[in-house]
């Protein structure tokens, strides 16, 4: 069976104390109501470390939200995976379509940063999806495809394996629209049929697919009731503890 998961992505909020403060409410609420999936929480570099230590690890699981494309040296105010790794985060996200449309990330310098966090023991949940004009134009699934294709299809099937992809309609992120779950569903299916080509069925199969694109409470037990969506990345709504419970308890 593969993974359910739901994963915030608390962007660029928080201060340190903010964040602190968030971690500890969302364990407490899991404390007194088990998660029937994965929870993980995407947070500034600088919160890391902090979270990772207030947080119970066999309930909230701790991830940044980007790491560089190279191993060390004179890149000042870049975050190494080998950093990430030490603060004690398990996952990292890369590919946002945030850091592909602002800081102009190439599939070829996603493939550097998937090769540097899997050499160091991260897990990597890996952002794919397409702008309105390229689902106007009936393009998502050539998107999506080159997208995979370019960064991640060079891996083995056991490394490919630390991978959670999450399909993010860059038209639904921060605008109130969101994929209906027909729609979220065929992309996801597709997605997977993808994945089974390159690595055959049984990879596809234990591949988890998230969704990501204005995800709440009020739409979350539709779309993961769909048989290829296996959770969601969610950013806005997991700033709030009680907002992030309602997501998870989809799956409850």
């Amino acid at each position: 069976m593969r993974e359910k998961i739901v994963a915030g992505n608390w962007k660029m909020n928080n201060t340190l104390e903010e964040g602190v403060q968030l971690a500890k409410e969302v364990n407490e609420i899991l404390k007194k109501n088990a998660p029937k999936c994965t929870v993980i929480l995407g947070t500034p570099f600088i919160h890391l470390a902090d979270v990772v230590r207030t947080v119970d690890s066999k309930l909230v699981k701790v991830s940044a939200e980007n790491c560089a494309d190279k191993e060390k040296g004179a890149f000042t105010g870049e975050v190494s995976a080998a950093m990430v790794k030490s603060t004690g985060a398990q996952y990292v996200i890369l590919g946002h379509s945030e850091r592909r449309a602002y800081y102009h990330e190439t599939d070829e310098i996603l493939k550097e940063k998937v090769n540097l966090a899997l050499a160091n023991g991260l897990k990597v949940i890996f952002c794919i999806g397409e702008v309105l004009e390229q689902r106007e134009a009936g393009k998502q699934n050539d998107v999506v495809k080159a997208q995979i294709e370019n960064a991640l299809f060079h891996l083995s099937a056991d490394d490919f394996a630390k991978i959670v992809l999450a399909y993010e309609p860059v038209w639904a992120i921060g605008t109130g629209k969101t994929a209906t779950s027909a729609q979220a569903e065929e992309i996801h299916a597709f997605i997977r049929s993808i994945v089974a080509k390159k690595y055959g069925q049984k990879v596809a199969d234990d591949t988890t697919i998230l969704y990501g694109g204005s995800c709440k409470a009020s739409n979350a037990k539709e779309l993961f009731a769909q048989p290829d969506v296996d959770g969601g990345l969610i950013g806005g709504a997991s700033l709030k503890a009680a907002d992030f419970y309602g997501i998870i308890e989809a799956f409850n």
